[in-house]
């Protein structure tokens, strides 16, 4: 039989689709998000590909790679920039080893690979393109209106105000144009038009970032959008979080300002470049009169600009523009997508209430905005307010929004029927209160456009419980709607920050959810520009709020988050490139937060420990508070042997020792300070104390199950089968239970329906996650309806425990699958995949009316440990194909290499 195999690939960077052995199919996710990539900046940019196949065992034995600048060129093999040639390696992310590549260039790209299998045909050609590799590439200028005169009215200390610029230039193109490329960045926000037409469906570009430190640009072909002879290219400036969100107590930057360059290319060769500098004009005398993040975006009619992109509009009333200053120390191209919208919904019910006003249910907590349709009066202001919640009356409860006044608001000009949405602002909403609309405005009127970073769904996860499923929902909305630019706390009130102590472990469940890793490298960038010279970090990065606590649970993402992509996507990139700035923090740690051997330095505690009763939001029991200490000192512990994993990874075997020393000492000094050696209790036996403790491996020899015990112990009793950690503990309790065999506790614990539980906020109609935990009983006003941080390592245990998708000890981008997946009593079935970065992976299993049934699909290139238990599968599994199989306690283990395969059994 003639066998076949297809290759897919990933561009790391920038993403594209690769080619079947025998046909052409474009069928991994990612490949659509970033088909054609363009402005990348980096001189060693990665490739990485994935292997599919319609048999089993297929394994990568060597890959070709072939690049040129020109298409011809490649397709006959002439002139390659990069001939790698049969590399003998398994790997399928590979750095870039050819010629240098030269700035603002096209490329062309292709990989064949050689497999047991055989050798596979040619990938599809694929191209991409470089960005301004260079400083000197740049011919332009930052420029705006260097002037506040056109504040406007209503701004105070705190709710600052301020118009959108308008920008433009005219300009003229030769015939035979070739290529055309718009390298742009304005801050805070912008939307360009080249000829009146947008140049990109992102939205709120660039990405944000701590401004004085990096602004990213971004790249679009824009050939199709020019014409021969006259042109213009035109942009609205928005404030973003550049301009001041906040009049006080948050960072803000200075006034709003454009880079642009358009580089026009010629059949014949020649080039014209369209730069933005002192020819431009300029004028804040348009119809967005006012756009702040937290308050809104305000559009009035009467002042609109018709024809303003587009050549020939008279401009004589607009200003020269100014010439600004340089915002930043680095420009850099953006390295992750920009938001977009990602899903559309319509509300559940419009209501015209007794006031007047109409009521939008959208039927779920989401983030983004509202393109609304409707009849207005000439002069009549049409409001629109946002909230998660209402009051039992109807009307909007906003006291939890904080100073945000969440409110848009559109001005008709006449009498007449209007559609309508925002700019340059989102919001975290559920329902919209309207104001000042005419008629009786129907569901069809109004949609909602879900916004967050463009990236593809990875992971689908399914059960016979109703409240788990409920719970998977909750936190999908919840943490996409939190992605925006960088991981936030929350997306509705005066805050949305990257907040570090939020996504410690949370970053890894996500990462089975969504495929966020260049999200989450583009943070770690931003942490370490949050990095005084000292070494300690800020506990929001980018740092709008500058809060340099010294202690270790929050910073830990900055090591963790970069783990969690080597581990899963295997990109150490960001370990090596950040090495430098973890270690001077680890050593910042040993000099100013230590005290006899241990971390002392802690600042929030375990923060969100259930109350011990529903009208507290902290807990006021000494015995449910864990020592921060014992925090500090655990964690560190940890991040200490994830660093000597870091220096053999980054080439700086040197400092292993060193870590190894601090390690031990810590150990030796923790337990001597906190261990009771009776009673097997750390500190004064909080969950938390003895799970982190226990979890990280500072417990003595022979103590572990008795450490454990208490552990249980204190939540079956003290806690009564519930919650019994704050955000600190939860990252690590339904693997910590269930790696120790309470695996049915762990499923009480997530099936709970009464307080405090995430089935309790279902209960009450959440349809995201809470802040707190009795968020609607102990201060609704703190309480935001949509966080993530409390879901600790739940969608870690969702996928590696209950459907057994999980990635080897020794194993990096999913290469060595462990499938060991956990039965509660109680679960009848769980249909799970996730699309690793090596692969397509399933794990279906059902276990009803006494048979038991489990379908698996391993990758091709990728192999897996599958364990059985005995009870579900009394009889050996007969598998032909099989590497191993033997019965090891109570379970059959069975090695496997690729392919789709199915166990059956009566129980």
């Amino acid at each position: 039989m003639k066998k076949k195999f297809q290759i897919l690939f990933l561009f790391l960077f920038v993403g594209c689709s690769l080619c079947m052995a025998k046909k052409i199919s474009v069928v991994y996710p990612r490949v659509e998000m970033q088909e054609n990539p363009l402005g990348i900046d980096l001189k060693n940019p990665h490739f990485s590909w994935q292997l599919a196949s319609d048999v089993k065992d297929v394994k990568q034995i060597g890959y070709e790679i072939q690049l040129a600048a020109d298409l011809r060129d490649l397709k006959r093999g002439d002139n390659l920039i990069w001939k790698s040639g049969l590399v003998q390696s398994d790997k399928m992310q590979i750095e870039y080893e050819g010629l240098p590549m030269q700035s603002c260039e096209e490329y062309y790209w292709r990989v064949r690979v050689q497999t047991n299998h055989g050798m596979s045909s040619w990938s599809a050609i694929q191209r991409f393109s470089t960005g301004m590799l260079h400083a000197e590439d740049w011919h332009a200028e930052w420029i705006g209106e260097n002037a506040m005169s056109n504040s406007g009215e209503s701004q105070t200390e705190l709710h600052t105000r301020l118009a959108a610029r308008y920008l433009r230039k005219d300009f003229q193109a030769s015939s035979h144009i070739d290529r055309a490329t718009l390298y742009i960045s304005g801050l805070g926000y912008y939307q360009a038009f080249l000829n009146g037409k947008s140049v990109s469906e992102d939205l709120l570009t660039p990405s944000i970032t701590f401004y004085s430190e990096t602004v990213y640009y971004n790249t679009y072909d824009v050939t199709d959008l020019l014409q021969e002879g006259d042109n213009a290219l035109g942009v609205i400036l928005g404030n973003g979080r550049y301009f001041w969100v906040r009049g006080s107590g948050m960072e803000g930057f200075g006034l709003p300002r454009l880079l642009a360059q358009l580089e026009i290319e010629y059949t014949d060769g020649s080039k014209k470049i369209i730069a933005s500098d002192e020819t431009w004009k300029v004028t804040s005398k348009g119809p967005i009169v006012a756009n702040n993040e937290f308050d809104g975006e305000e559009y009035d009619m009467k002042k609109e600009l018709p024809g303003w992109n587009l050549s020939g509009y008279d401009d004589s009333t607009w200003k020269n523009v100014d010439i600004m200053s340089v915002p930043c120390k680095r420009l850099l191209a953006q390295p992750s997508p920009s938001v977009a919208i990602m899903e559309r919904i319509h509300p559940s019910s419009v209501t015209r209430l007794a006031s007047g006003k109409v009521l939008i249910d959208m039927g779920q907590n989401m983030v983004g905005r509202l393109k609304a349709s409707f009849k207005g009066k000439a002069g009549q202001k049409v409001v629109m307010r946002f909230a998660e919640i209402i009051n039992p009356d109807s009307t909007l409860y906003v006291a939890n929004l904080r100073s945000a006044k969440a409110t848009d608001i559109f001005t008709p000009s006449v009498d007449g029927y209007f559609s309508w949405a925002p700019v340059f602002v989102y919001h975290g909403f559920r329902y919209v209160e309207i104001d000042g609309v005419e008629g009786d405005p129907d569901i069809k009127d109004f949609v909602g456009e879900v916004m967050y970073d463009r990236m593809q769904q990875t992971g689908h996860f399914e059960t016979s419980d109703f409240i788990i499923n409920q719970i998977f929902k909750n936190a999908y909305w919840g943490i996409r709607g939190n992605y925006h630019n960088m991981p936030t706390d929350c997306p509705q009130r005066d805050e949305r920050h990257g907040w570090l102590g939020d996504r410690a472990t949370g970053c890894w469940g996500e990462s089975f959810v969504f495929d966020n890793a260049l999200l989450y490298r583009k943070w770690l960038q931003d942490i370490e520009e949050s990095q005084r010279e000292d070494g300690v970090i800020s506990a929001v990065s980018p740092r709008f709020w500058t809060i340099y606590a010294g202690d270790v649970t929050w910073p830990s993402v900055y090591i963790l988050a970069a783990e969690m992509l080597y581990r899963h996507y295997g990109d150490a990139t960001a370990i090596v490139k950040h090495y430098d700035s973890m270690k001077r923090w680890v050593e910042y740690i040993y000099k100013n937060s230590m005290k006899d051997g241990l971390v002392v330095r802690d600042e929030w505690g375990d923060w969100c420990m259930p109350p011990e009763a529903p009208e507290l939001i902290h807990s006021q029991d000494p015995m449910r508070k864990t020592d921060g200490a014992i925090l500090g000192s655990t964690t560190f512990y940890g991040l200490l042997y994830k660093m000597i994993d870091f220096a053999r990874i980054s080439g700086h075997s040197e400092d292993i020792d060193n870590y190894k020393t601090h390690a031990e000492a810590l150990k030796k000094a923790y337990n001597k300070r906190f261990f009771n050696y009776e009673t097997a209790q750390y500190g004064n036996n909080s969950v938390t104390g003895n799970l982190l403790s226990l979890r990280y491996g500072l417990v003595p020899d022979g103590y572990e199950k008795r450490v454990f015990n208490n552990v249980v112990e204190k939540t079956e009793k003290d806690c009564k089968g519930h919650v019994s950690t704050g955000v600190v503990g939860i990252q690590h309790l339904m693997r910590g239970l269930t790696e120790h065999g309470r695996e049915d506790l762990a499923y009480k614990i997530v099936t709970n329906t009464d307080y405090p539980s995430w089935g309790y906020m279902i209960e009450k109609g959440a349809t995201t996650i809470w802040e707190l935990w009795n968020g609607d009983t102990a201060a609704p006003d703190m309480n935001s309806a949509n966080h993530v941080m409390l879901l600790g390592d739940l969608l870690i245990w969702y996928y590696e425990n209950l459907a057994g998708i999980k990635n080897s000890k020794e194993s990096v981008g999913f290469r060595h699958i462990e499938m060991k997946p956990c039965f509660p009593d109680g679960l009848d079935y769980v249909n799970a995949s996730y699309q690793s970065v090596s692969g397509k992976i399933v794990s279906n299993w059902t276990r009803t009316e006494g048979r038991f049934s489990w379908n698996v699909t391993i990758p091709a290139n990728c192999s897996a440990t599958l364990y059985i238990p005995l009870s579900l599968h009394p009889e050996k599994p007969e598998m032909a194909k099989a590497h191993s199989i033997q019965c090891e306690g109570d379970n059959w283990i069975i090695e496997l290499g690729s392919g789709n395969y199915c166990f059956k059994s009566d129980m």
